[in-house]
């Protein structure tokens, strides 16, 4: 079959997102950060206060990391030797669910039996010593209330959680009833960040110059530290919780995928950039290109890499995914389509991530000249999707014009670990 071309370059439209309206979304950004920083009610930002600013990167000792992200878990002994450097003494890893033997976040569990099991991995973590003194940091990736740094009360679960219980509660005195259970008295949980702030912690001990961090994956959400200048309040990070920014124009596949998901006019910007939903856009594009509009497809962002990645003359990976998919086979023209579809929501993504970054240095500026930085990024789109670096960095010229080579973009995937035991050590100031 050959696409309808008028359709086709209707549907490139669509998910282009060309100079004019890359601007007006950082200007967009920057006005709800502005908003925010006033009166939260009047952003879309959620400007949630970390109580925690920026590291030296002289801090020393060894702490345990809990990273409790999803469904699994992993606790780290982590030895800080200062100047930047750290090692992982131990480190234990563990599902929260193996099916057939047990399951800690289903609707039966309860919070007992969940914290029991992570202070089980606590224990294997300190190899059964309960003596040594240790403070535990604690990266917790689901919406939270904080009022200071230890206090952090569950809102609401996400991403298919269910254990009864935690909701509503202060997750470090869950963890803490659950080791003084088991005899483990000697560890002190003292911090709770969320995986932006652990990202931008980890980055900032290691390099100067660090002052955003954010999650560019299957979610996607920013924090930075922001100065409060002219305010007695101290330089804090805040996490922006940026996947919610809501003042952004979505295309008509955009507007159906949010109508029909679980949270319609919710995460209007993750919806439209994260890893998460970028193959359900394409799939919904595919199924009206092929003539079936409404039809649903399960491409993954993990499809569209390898339909990105194909140099091949004849397509031939490109032909077999849509196959799999689809059910049709594809030729010639059709296939080079594809490429450029994929390719082309892949590039909008970026764009659109890259603007608020660009919308939180305008805020960090003040009108000032921008100061030479990095941006640290963690997560697999950044990291393994074909044209996402590349287009974040074309997207800070064309946005910073000639201040672009002061900024550049850093990755860092060991975040959720590291961050937490510096935050644990931070606790201590």
């Amino acid at each position: 079959m050959a696409f309808d071309k008028h359709l086709f370059q209707n549907i490139i439209t669509e998910f282009t997102i060309d100079s004019d309206r890359l601007h007006q979304i950082a200007g967009d950004f920057r006005y709800d950060l502005r908003k925010g920083l006033e009166d939260v009610n009047q952003s879309s930002l959620r400007m949630l206060k970390s109580y925690v600013g920026l590291p030296t990167g002289d801090e020393q000792g060894e702490y345990l990391a809990l990273d409790f992200g999803g469904t699994n878990v992993r606790v780290l002994r982590i030895k800080l030797l200062g100047h930047g450097k750290f090692e992982v003494v131990k480190k234990v890893a563990q599902p929260l669910r193996k099916p057939g033997e047990y399951d800690y976040v289903g609707e039966g569990s309860t919070a007992e039996e969940m914290f029991g099991f992570i202070a089980g991995l606590v224990d294997e973590a300190i190899e059964g010593d309960h003596t040594t003194k240790y403070l535990l940091g604690h990266t917790f990736s689901f919406p939270s209330e904080q009022t200071d740094l230890y206090n952090a009360k569950l809102i609401i679960w996400t991403k298919e959680f269910a254990t009864k219980g935690v909701e509503g509660q202060v997750v470090n005195d869950l963890l803490k009833k659950a080791l003084q259970a088991k005899g483990i008295t000697n560890v002190e949980p003292t911090a709770v960040i969320n995986d932006t702030v652990a990202v931008l912690l980890a980055a900032a001990y290691k390099q100067p110059n660090v002052y955003i961090g954010s999650i560019y994956a299957t979610g996607h959400n920013t924090c930075y530290l922001e100065s409060f200048e002219g305010q007695a309040q101290e330089p804090m990070i805040l996490n922006l919780e940026s996947g919610g920014f809501s003042k952004i124009i979505p295309n008509r596949f955009d507007l159906e995928f949010d109508k029909q998901s679980e949270k319609p006019g919710e995460q209007r910007l993750e919806k439209m950039a994260s890893g998460r939903y970028m193959g359900e856009l394409f799939g919904m594009a595919m199924a009206e290109l092929l003539g079936e509009k409404g039809r649903k497809y399960d491409f993954t962002s993990i499809d569209m890499s390898n339909i990105i990645l194909d140099e091949s003359t004849a397509r031939k990976d490109v032909a077999a995914i849509i196959k799999e998919h689809t059910g049709k086979e594809l030729t010639g023209d059709d296939l080079t389509d594809v490429q450029k579809l994929a390719s082309t929501i892949v590039v909008r993504s970026a764009r659109v991530v890259t603007a608020t970054y660009v919308g939180i240095i305008w805020q960090m500026a003040g009108g000032k000249p921008v100061q030479e930085q990095h941006i640290a990024i963690d997560g697999s789109v950044y990291e393994k999707m074909p044209l996402a670096k590349e287009n974040i960095m074309r997207a800070l010229y064309e946005l910073l014009g000639d201040d672009a080579p002061k900024v550049d973009t850093v990755l860092e995937n060991g975040g959720s670990g590291l961050g937490a035991a510096i935050a644990a050590a931070m606790s201590q100031k």
